[in-house]
């Protein structure tokens, strides 16, 4: 057996992801926490970013995926018909807002992304594509066209080949004096489209708008709720369909099945992945009856897309997300948090805003004399964390911002542990800093 040390130094895995945070060899997972090689426990606030959302190896997840594979381990739909998808499509069906109720099965969030975008441009017979700028949709080469959370992504890559343009996400500001907080978000908005629309793009030939309804990769941002209604709006009156990207923000993580519900805002398309399956590889686009039924037959297809495991896993996720209440724990222990969070940025001058909706919570790190995001600081707070037993994630720009995402099953004993550890690798780093005084 290969020593998990070495295959990097052999060259055996590519290091464009291979050296990722933490980068940690674990060889067993269980709840809440990862076992690593080093014989130590880590309470993980990651859920494999944002996946496992009923914990690691939850047991009833690790039935149904057990007794599937019993029966049957691969498809294809296309070719054969199997209980577990169909019963899948169901359960979804009853937790999704209307009128999304007709599914096609992908493997990855880029997928879901991918079939969202060819849907769109083949209803409308319009060629160009919405974005806004801190989403993250995925590295495929369509996806990848409306990605803008870093730069290095597109980089030697001529993706989107004109047929996307990018706006402005709402940012943390303060309401100017004479606005209300709704009243200037709305108007902002409307502004951005109107420009883009005088300028760069007819709205007639624009086919859709994407967005992430919570920057994931971008950042954890929470647009106001008027911002999203706003968008919906102008999308309506141009006939232009608009899609969310709930790869990040589904099946319970901000408190609500769906980010759509918390903001009162129904797209026409969603993608899915991540939380679905307790991390099994699957994903879906969503839409309406009506609208799937204009997709020429033939015209999309899957080899490995719904593998009946896969749908039996997230069959059973979506049961133990109901069962044991875990959408409404991650409302309830993700305003706790926050709360404890705020009580953090008091005490330390290197956070700088705090944020978050339901267990989805981001923590800007900042230099305290110039304010501005302070990445290589963050790195070595997550450094310290690892070193105590606990793992954050890293999201933002210039990676700025702490990126808190516990399984949902999470309590708050194991909550107020974590932020302990985060407390005192902050205060660590801020000893440094200050050279030690």
């Amino acid at each position: 057996m290969i020593e998990w040390a070495t295959i990097q130094e052999e060259g055996l895995l590519a290091p464009t992801m291979a050296k990722d945070f933490p980068n940690l060899p674990v060889v067993k997972a269980e709840g809440l926490f990862y076992f690593g090689a080093d014989g130590k426990k880590y309470l993980d606030f990651t859920s494999g970013i944002a996946t496992e959302n009923t914990g690691h190896r939850h047991p009833k997840v690790i039935k149904a995926i057990k007794d599937q594979v019993d029966h049957l381990v691969h498809g294809p739909i296309g070719i054969i018909n199997y209980e577990s998808i169909t019963l899948l499509a169901k359960k979804l069906k009853a937790v999704l807002p209307e009128p999304l109720d007709c599914f096609f099965f992908g493997n990855s969030g880029a997928e879901a992304i991918e079939g969202a975008v060819k849907l769109a441009r083949h209803v409308t017979k319009r060629p160009y594509i919405v974005s806004f700028l801190g989403g993250f949709h995925g590295r495929t080469m369509g996806a990848l066209s409306l990605t803008t959370s870093k730069s290095k992504y597109r980089k030697n890559l001529p993706v989107g080949a004109n047929m996307t343009y990018q706006l402005p996400y709402a940012q943390i500001t303060e309401t100017p004096e004479g606005f209300s907080h709704d009243e200037y978000w709305s108007a902002h908005v409307e502004k951005d489209f109107e420009r883009l629309f005088n300028h760069q793009v007819s709205p007639d030939e624009v086919a859709a708008v994407i967005l992430e309804p919570v920057l994931g990769e971008g950042g954890y941002v929470i647009p106001p709720k008027a911002w999203l209604q706003k968008i919906r709006e102008i999308c309506n009156q141009h006939g232009i369909l608009l899609i969310f990207d709930e790869v990040q923000t589904g099946f319970g993580r901000t408190g609500d099945w769906f980010a759509a519900n918390r903001f009162g805002v129904t797209p026409d398309i969603m993608a899915i992945a991540k939380g679905i399956a307790s991390g099994l590889p699957l994903s879906a686009t969503v839409a309406s009856r009506a609208l799937m039924e204009q997709w020429t037959i033939g015209s999309h297809s899957t080899t490995f897309g719904g593998n009946p495991v896969a749908c039996a896993a997230a069959c059973a996720t979506l049961d133990v997300l109901r069962e044991e209440g875990l959408v409404e724990n991650a409302k309830i222990l993700g305003d706790y948090a926050l709360k404890k969070l705020i009580d953090l940025k008091e005490k330390h001058p290197v956070i700088g805003n705090v944020r978050g909706i339901g267990l989805m919570l981001g923590i800007e790190v900042i230099h305290p004399d110039t304010g501005e995001a302070n990445g290589e600081g963050l790195m070595k707070i997550l450094e310290k964390c690892l070193d105590k037993g606990v793992i954050f994630y890293l999201s933002g720009n210039k990676g700025e911002v702490i990126r808190m995402m516990p399984p949902l099953n999470v309590d708050k004993e194991h909550l107020d542990f974590g932020l302990a550890l985060l407390d005192e690798a902050i205060t660590e780093y801020e000893l440094e800093y200050s050279g030690g005084e």
